[in-house]
């Protein structure tokens, strides 16, 4: 891989270039954005030039799509005509059928949906960091899994390796059913809570007595609707699905209140919550921008992010994907093994 497009030149965009640049990547990094985009992602060292849509797409290797859902759907049939054969097209957005479907029009190219578990409140390639996707888990999409074998794939797999992210592998369907569960809902959840409180009698005085659970609880409320309007029209079946087990859960702790049987929720939300601690090669703050080892502990060195040496194994099935066929699994070193397990 020689040469590297990212089209859509903000916070993620930028810090893949700035990941692609610390992991030791030494091709021509090109950009494809709005002008105050390029000039930003060409102060922050992110990339190397800045180039038109057309041009880049002839020249790369790997084309990097880290826009909008929305301008995402809008480049894909715009690549078709000047993607090289052997191009692999990859895209950083928050759901997947409906690209992975769109992206079928790319005849000369090889296509690999994507999707780091990265952000954070601050937009623009002023606020990347090469550092972004460290010990976060990056979601891959593969239309089958014989696309997994082709070179491309591989190489570039390896790099999100490098780059600090753990790989999982889902389908498309699967990703969108996962993701409603463990990214849309908390969003909705956390805006609603902040709506509601908003509006009530006196927002200023439960805002002045506002410990750090609700900071906790309103952090997500912060986020924009122009971001979430696509990820919301893209992907409200499997929301739905999963906003009315958290509405029926609701129901039934509103119901339990004076009949002494609430603690049960508590056992079981506390042992999620473990696992989504457990599940984390190197557990981070809420919100922080640096893992807590690193924080507390000064200059000491961290492990590697965790990826295991053998084949690659499903999980346990996790509820938020019952509904679905439920064949995920984390990437666990990339090499085709007869005791694949789906």
């Amino acid at each position: 891989m020689d040469t590297v497009a990212i089209v859509g030149t903000g916070l993620i965009g930028a810090s893949f270039g700035l990941a692609l640049k610390e992991a030791g990547f030494a091709g021509r990094i090109l950009g494809v954005s709005s002008e105050r985009s390029i000039r930003a992602a060409l102060e922050r060292g992110a990339i190397d030039e800045g180039a038109e849509l057309s041009s880049a797409a002839s020249r790369a290797d790997l084309i990097y799509l880290s826009q909008t859902i929305s301008g995402i759907l809008e480049t894909l049939p715009k690549l078709a005509a000047h993607v090289r054969p052997g191009c692999l097209v990859t895209d950083a957005g928050s759901t997947k059928s409906r690209i992975v479907k769109a992206a079928s029009c790319l005849l000369q190219g090889c296509f690999l949906g994507g999707h780091p578990m990265a952000g954070k409140e601050a937009r623009g390639a002023a606020s990347a960091e090469g550092s972004l996707f460290r010990w976060r888990p990056y979601i891959v999409t593969p239309v089958s899994e014989s696309a997994l074998e082709a070179v491309k794939v591989q190489e570039f797999i390896e790099w999100v390796k490098r780059i600090g992210a753990r790989v999982v592998i889902a389908t498309p369907e699967e990703h969108d059913e996962l993701i409603a569960a463990a990214s849309h809902v908390p969003q909705l959840l956390s805006t609603a809570l902040s709506s509601a409180l908003e509006e009530c009698a006196d927002p200023d005085r439960v805002a002045a007595v506002a410990g750090p659970g609700l900071l906790d609880m309103t952090r997500l409320a912060l986020s924009s609707y122009e971001i979430w309007r696509d990820i919301l029209d893209t992907n409200p079946e499997a929301i739905e699905a999963a906003l009315k087990r958290v509405e029926e859960r609701i129901a039934n702790i509103r119901s339990q209140l004076r009949s002494g049987e609430i603690e049960a929720p508590f056992e079981t939300g506390k042992r999620f919550a473990a696992r989504v601690r457990a599940a984390a090669p190197a557990a981070r703050e809420s919100g922080g921008d640096r893992p807590i080892e690193e924080r507390e502990g000064g200059a000491r060195s961290l492990p590697p992010p965790r990826i295991a040496s053998k084949g690659w194994t499903a999980p346990r099935r996790s509820r938020c994907c019952e509904a679905g066929s439920a064949r995920w699994r984390e990437c666990r070193g990339w090499r085709s093994t007869s005791s694949r397990r789906g």
